[in-house]
């Protein structure tokens, strides 16, 4: 196989994996939790040099899912903030944040990121050991460009690109209301569903990079205890969608993207404005000098 289509192929399967292992660490991949987080760690995380099950279980299941979009306590939202994505950010400096894992400082953090996983984690010398078999037995079957392009390629630059991209699309990150009640009405105030009347661009997203129930994000969110293969029945036949529904991804008025940029920009004016009316207050309290 070339070494282009080689590369996204093998971008796409490891996106296919992080989703699946996403589900093990909420305990639903199989029957028992116990059986999920052993294959999960076994088949996923181990040579793909993420994090432990119970340390992305502690960040994702209990940290970001209760606070999603909460400034402070979501882990997610801090993740983006570090990119860039934060009020004030300039177009430029928004577009290139949307590319953060292709630049040389995403990069960087994404090599820093494994290095920490493998290095630091439980049982150190099994994680050093399956994460280099990988690319070794790569290699052995199929030469250096095959652990190049089918590995290397992929796992530093092409697939963390495609979760930074559903990253993207499963909340209103800097717009959502924060309105009290059950999950299901917390949840629709806060998510989004991309594609929900373009079947092609959503046939394209569910087998690319919003794979199993990645594109129906809000009926996780709502309900994450349930396996991916349910939540399209949850979505129609019970909870409906969110109240934010895009077409497109970057394309028309209120594509995310665009979303995305007009909330930041609605945040910078009004820390502006905020500024401006302190400044304001404090000059109104100076007393002439005697």
């Amino acid at each position: 196989m070339p070494p282009a289509p080689a590369a996204a192929a093998g971008a796409v399967k490891l996106r296919h994996l992080q989703e699946v292992s996403h589900f093990a660490v909420h305990g639903v991949l199989t029957r028992g939790a116990r059986a999920g987080k052993v294959l999960c760690e076994a088949a996923v995380h181990v040579p793909l040099g993420f994090a432990s099950v119970p340390l992305r279980r502690r960040r994702h299941v209990r940290e970001h899912h209760p606070n999603a979009t909460v400034a402070g306590a979501d882990p997610n939202l801090r993740e983006l903030h570090e990119a860039g994505l934060r009020a004030g950010v300039t177009g430029a400096g928004f577009l290139r944040a949307l590319l953060f894992p292709l630049t040389p400082t995403g990069i960087a953090a994404t090599v820093r990121g494994i290095a920490d996983n493998v290095l630091n984690g439980t049982r150190r010398w099994w994680r050093v050991a399956g994460f280099v078999a990988v690319p070794a037995a790569i290699m052995a079957a199929g030469g250096w460009q095959a652990a190049l392009f089918g590995y290397a390629v992929p796992r530093l630059l092409l697939y963390p690109q495609l979760a930074w991209m559903s990253l993207l699309v499963e909340h209103r990150w800097w717009d959502a209301e924060p309105v009290p009640g059950p999950p299901a009405v917390v949840e629709a105030a806060r998510c989004l569903r991309l594609y929900p009347d373009n079947a092609a661009s959503a046939l394209l997203a569910r087998g690319t990079w919003l794979p199993y129930g990645d594109l129906y994000h809000y009926a996780h969110s709502a309900h994450p205890a349930v396996r991916w293969n349910y939540l399209p029945v949850l979505e129609q036949n019970i909870l409906g969608t969110p109240a934010y529904t895009p077409a497109a991804l970057m394309l028309g008025d209120d594509a995310v993207v665009r979303r995305h940029f007009r909330a930041l920009m609605t945040r910078r004016e009004a820390a502006s404005g905020a500024a401006e009316g302190a400044a304001a207050r404090g000059g109104s309290r100076v007393r002439p000098a005697r």
